[in-house]
């Protein structure tokens, strides 16, 4: 049997505007993304954290993971730093999930106008 382990998964995408369809469609992506990207369910997810930039206020990022059906995961959203010419309108997450991938073949993935944030990693 192979050990499942604790690991972290980030990403980020961009809202084409601070409108709740905006917010939620652009992370669902996101998250289809890594999901679909490293195999994982719903079930194996420990918890997420989100964080939006001061110019997204029209929802709450982890509403798109209800969405998705993530019922039983522990969501937490917070507020990024205000970094001049920082990315705007971004949504961030991290994910803390049971996996027997090993850290260096996880997928990160960096969406939208957030690829410019780990170029390395756009997807």
């Amino acid at each position: 049997m192979t050990t499942r382990i604790l690991r972290g998964l980030r990403g980020a995408t961009t809202a084409t505007a601070n409108t709740s369809d905006a917010i939620l469609t652009a992370t669902a992506e996101l998250l289809a993304a890594l999901q679909e990207a490293n195999a994982f369910a719903p079930e194996d997810i420990e918890s997420a954290i989100f964080t939006s930039t001061p110019d997204l206020t029209a929802d709450y990022p982890a509403r798109a993971a209800r969405n998705l059906g993530w019922t039983g995961v522990p969501l937490l959203g917070a507020l990024e730093v205000a970094v001049p010419g920082g990315v705007p309108l971004c949504v961030r997450v991290l994910l803390h999930f049971y996996t027997t991938r090993r850290p260096a073949t996880l997928k990160h993935i960096y969406l939208r106008g957030a690829a410019v944030l780990r170029p390395d990693r756009a997807g």
